[in-house]
C-alpha cells in the first residue's frame, strides 16, 4: 500500500535524486537553479513537499508552494495570498502509470485546502499529455494557454496553467 505524507527536511537530498532521475524529459523544464531554489522555499517553510512512500522507499512527490514565492507570472489568476501553486511533481518509472501522481495532486489540494487556499495552480506543456491525464483526474482545469518560448524547447512551445477551485 502506498502511504502519502510530508517530507522531513532530511529527504531532501533523496528527493533532489529521484527529480533529476525521473524528471527530465522534452516536456519538462528542470534546471538545476530552478530545483535548487524550489528546495530553498521547502527548506524556509514557504513550500511542502508531499511524498508517496510505498515499503519505506519514496517513490514520488509533489511541491506545494504557497502563493507569495509562486513565480509572478501566476499574479494574474488571481491574488497570490489565496493561491498555491503545485511546483515539480514525479514518481519512479516502476511507478508511474498506477495513480500516484493524481493522488500526490490530490493531496496537495488537501494540504492547500488546510492552509487556507483558495485555489491551487499547476502548469504543463500544452503537449504533455501524461500530465494533463494526471491532472484532470485531479480535478484540474485548463484557465489558460500562452507561447512560453523561454522555458518550451519542443512541440508547440506553449504553457498551459490549470487550476482547481477549493
Amino acid at each position: 500500500m502506498i502511504e502519502y505524507r510530508k517530507a522531513s527536511l532530511n529527504n531532501i537530498d533523496e528527493l533532489k535524486t529521484l527529480l533529476w532521475k525521473y524528471g527530465p524529459n522534452e516536456w519538462n523544464h528542470l534546471t538545476p537553479e530552478g530545483v535548487d531554489n524550489e528546495f530553498k522555499l521547502v527548506e524556509t517553510g514557504s513550500a511542502t513537499t508531499i511524498t508517496a512512500i510505498y515499503e519505506h522507499e519514496i517513490i514520488g512527490f509533489a511541491v506545494l508552494i504557497e502563493g507569495s514565492k509562486s513565480p509572478n507570472y501566476l499574479e494574474k489568476y488571481g491574488p497570490v495570498e489565496n493561491i498555491s501553486f503545485i511546483g515539480d511533481v514525479v514518481v519512479s518509472d516502476e511507478h508511474s502509470g498506477k495513480g500516484v501522481a493524481t493522488q500526490l495532486l490530490t493531496e496537495c489540494i488537501l494540504e492547500a485546502e488546510v492552509k487556507g487556499k483558495e485555489t491551487v495552480l499547476i502548469e504543463r506543456h500544452e503537449e504533455n499529455l501524461a500530465s494533463a491525464g494526471m491532472m484532470r483526474k485531479a480535478g484540474f482545469t485548463v484557465i489558460d494557454t500562452f507561447l512560453d518560448t523561454a522555458k518550451r524547447n519542443s512541440g508547440s512551445r506553449k504553457s498551459v496553467i490549470l487550476e482547481s477551485k477549493i
